[in-house]
C-alpha cells in the first residue's frame, strides 16, 4: 500500500512539473504581449518619430514624440472638428533612457523655458516587428511611425 501511495505520489509531481512548463511559456508569452521582460537594450531608438492618435467627439488630437539623440521634440495638434482648424504646441526637451523605460522631460514651450515642464514616462516595447512606447500612467501605445508607415503601403 505505501509503494502503492509513493508511486501516484511521484507520478502527480511529474505531471505537476509538466504543468508548470506549460504554464510558464503561457505566462512569458503573456508578459511579452504587455511588453514586460522584452530585452531591448540593443534597439537604437535615435532619429525615430512615435505617433498616438485620439479621436474625440469634437476634436482630434495627433501626438507626435520625435527622438534625436538625448534630445526630443514633443509636438501636440489639435484638429477641431466643427471648424476644421488645427492648432499645435512645440514642446523641446530631452530624454533619458535605461533599459526600456524612456523618460521625457519637455520644459520649452516654443523656445520659451515653461514653469511645469511636460514629462512622460514610457516602456519601450516591440510586438509582432513593430516597436511601441507605452505611456506607464495613462496605457497610451505610441506607435513608431515608421513601420505604421510600412504597414499602410
Amino acid at each position: 500500500m505505501k509503494k502503492f501511495l509513493i508511486g501516484i505520489l511521484f507520478l502527480g509531481t511529474l505531471g505537476l512539473k509538466a504543468q508548470y512548463g506549460t504554464l510558464d511559456a503561457i505566462l512569458t508569452k503573456l508578459e511579452e504581449r504587455k511588453g514586460i521582460n522584452q530585452n531591448l537594450d540593443n534597439v537604437n531608438i535615435d532619429n525615430k518619430k512615435f505617433v498616438f492618435i485620439k479621436d474625440e467627439t469634437d476634436h482630434t488630437e495627433r501626438d507626435f514624440i520625435i527622438i534625436k539623440g538625448n534630445d526630443a521634440t514633443y509636438v501636440e495638434v489639435f484638429d477641431d472638428k466643427a471648424t476644421g482648424e488645427s492648432s499645435s504646441n512645440v514642446f523641446t526637451g530631452d530624454i533619458i533612457r535605461k533599459k526600456n523605460i524612456i523618460s521625457l522631460r519637455a520644459d520649452k514651450l516654443e523656445d520659451k523655458k515653461i514653469p511645469l515642464p511636460v514629462t512622460k514616462t514610457l516602456m519601450l516595447t516591440k510586438q509582432k516587428d513593430i516597436l511601441y512606447l507605452i505611456d506607464v500612467n495613462t496605457r497610451d501605445r505610441w506607435i513608431d511611425e515608421e513601420s505604421y508607415s510600412k504597414k499602410a503601403k
